[in-house]
């Protein structure tokens, strides 16, 4: 894995969510030209525990959630899963599960630029859904979705380290419950590298097909 960036607790820790490392050539791999972002977006992501459906922002960030409808509509989430449930020692309720393209080379696009949140004004509340990444500048085809407000994963200025934050562009509208049955389901202790460590699910849950619900 790549550089860690800011964990659940605040701290600067090997806790935060991560994206996969692309190929060099990942930029060489993208697809056509995009289409206009709407200002706002829904789609439904079918999980074989339940459909949870996120309403994108795309009038505050239009980068990130291009990028998502563009993996949406050339069907590269489906078949892909949530992996990992993070959970917050103490407090098992709170935390983020993270999925996407994991690894598959074959489904990157390239990366994108990163919109903080203290440009869009967007945060990490409950039901947030926001980009993985290790640097600035290297989301592609992760992406977490939190079950409780989690302010460090914003944009701080007086924060040491990574200042940046994660790229939040939407909010879980329906399906909080699918969320949260994920985020308690079984992990294996000894799975998993680095921040991942002893949060990957033992049966990751499959995302079935990723739609807009506006077609």
């Amino acid at each position: 894995m790549a550089v860690l960036l800011v964990g659940c607790g605040g701290n600067v820790a090997p806790a935060g969510p991560e994206a996969n490392q692309a190929p060099t050539d990942a930029a060489a791999k993208g697809a056509d030209a995009p289409d206009p972002v709407p200002d706002v977006a829904r789609v439904r992501l079918e999980t074989e525990v339940g459909p949870i459906v996120v309403e994108l922002d795309g009038r505050r960030a239009p980068v990130t959630t291009g990028n998502f409808l563009a993996y949406v509509d050339q069907g590269r989430f489906d078949g892909t899963s949530f992996y990992r449930a993070s959970r917050t020692r103490g407090a098992p309720e709170r935390g983020f599960i993270q999925g996407g393209i994991r690894r598959n080379y074959r489904l990157m696009l390239p990366p994108i630029a990163h919109e903080p949140t203290s440009r869009t004004g967007l945060r990490h509340e409950a039901g947030t859904i926001s980009m993985a990444r290790t640097a600035p500048g290297t989301a592609m085809g992760e992406f977490f979705i939190t079950a409780s407000e989690m302010p460090s994963m914003d944009a701080d200025p007086d924060r040491e380290g990574d200042k940046e934050g994660f790229a939040a562009f939407g909010r879980v509208t329906e399906g909080m419950d699918v969320v949260r049955r994920i985020l308690a389901a079984e992990t294996a202790a000894d799975a998993g590298r680095g921040a991942m460590r002893g949060q990957m699910l033992v049966e990751p849950v499959t995302i079935v097909r990723a739609r807009r619900m506006d077609d």
